[in-house]
């Protein structure tokens, strides 16, 4: 873009076809001035030591070459980055905005929902030990249907939240549950929400089924991994600065097949392994104490549900405190609320 403006500098005035074969769209305004310039050549003349400097750094690498600021972004791993895990832990309500049988997130609007979750982040934060808690939307972009279909939010419904996120320092996470269709795309299908800076992605291997209700699904580690690597292709190919969460969900054995070769250390996604299942405090202890054992994915989320007397629904009675959360090992950077 800098090499066209310089040309287009120091085409002669008469050239009027010449000039408009490289002016681009963002340019267009200045089209007036450039051929209304009565000076011939000037002031084109003083850019021609950048044009033959441009010409020569060009000329002296073949064109497949990666400039230096490319190779830097390839090169950078996660810890290059200032992770949002650092000095912070993030704390979420979850489910379903049209949904108030799927989660906290659909009983309530928006303003209710953020209220709420800030006097929960303020009862975290009074027991975290000097650590920041960021607020959180985890929203279910795709539900299981019978057979394992799925239905997608809409796209108005999310851009609300997205929307009123950005505005207020939240975060978007946004869950596919999978259904009957391959993980990497349905993870694919969310990539473009990428593009806002407080969005990132989950999926649920228990819904990965053409029998939900029926049978726990699953994924391999080999599709965690080729998701992964989807995702971060994604990411550099789209110049998303950063790194992005994905969050996937496990409380049976079956969820994650052969879990012990899950690769966590991808350069630009940052894998979250969340204890899920409600039950007694026992319970829950003991599904965290599962997945805690898989150390190659050591960061660790933690799922609560309130008890909404929902018929058939389960819930964890009592909740865990803040305090009881926080004393699971290891401590759980992630804690949602459905």
């Amino acid at each position: 873009m800098l090499l066209a403006a310089v040309l287009l500098l120091i085409l002669p005035v008469n050239s009027n076809a010449e000039v408009m074969s490289l002016v681009s769209p963002e340019m267009e305004g200045s089209r007036e001035i450039v051929t209304n310039n009565k000076a011939g050549y000037f002031p084109g003349i003083y850019f021609s030591d950048v044009i033959s400097a441009a010409n020569k750094m060009e000329d002296s690498s073949p064109y497949w070459v990666r400039t230096q600021a490319e190779q830097e972004i390839l090169d950078r791993r996660v810890t290059d980055y200032t992770s949002l895990l650092l000095n912070n832990d993030i704390l979420a309500f979850y489910g379903h905005p049209r949904s108030k049988q799927m989660g906290i997130l659909g009983r309530y609007s928006i303003e209710e929902l953020d209220q709420k979750l800030t006097k929960l982040a303020g009862e975290y934060e009074a027991v975290s030990g000097g650590r920041n808690v960021i607020k959180a939307f985890y929203i279910i972009y795709g539900t299981v249907w019978p057979e394992g279909e799925i239905g997608i939010i809409g796209d108005e419904t999310l851009q609300r939240y997205i929307d009123y996120a950005l505005k207020n320092d939240i975060l978007v996470f946004i869950d596919h549950q999978i259904g009957r269709y391959d993980p990497v795309a349905s993870l694919k299908r969310m990539f473009p929400w990428l593009k806002y800076p407080n969005v990132h992605l989950a999926f649920d291997p228990e819904w990965r089924t053409t029998k939900p209700m029926k049978e726990i699904g699953s994924v391999t580690a080999d599709e965690v991994n080729r998701a992964q690597q989807a995702m971060e292709d994604y990411i550099i190919a789209n110049d998303i600065p950063g790194e992005r969460f994905l969050v996937i969900h496990q409380f049976n054995w079956r969820m994650i097949q052969n879990r012990e070769k899950v690769n966590s250390t991808f350069g630009r996604v940052r894998l979250v392994h969340c204890a899920d299942g409600f039950g007694a405090p026992h319970l829950k202890r003991a599904s965290y104490a599962y997945n805690a054992e898989v150390t190659n994915i050591p960061i660790k989320a933690f799922k609560l549900f309130y008890n909404f007397n929902i018929p058939g629904a389960g819930y964890d009675h009592p909740l865990l405190t803040p305090k009881e959360v926080y004393a699971l090992n290891p401590r759980p950077y992630i804690v949602m609320y459905q």
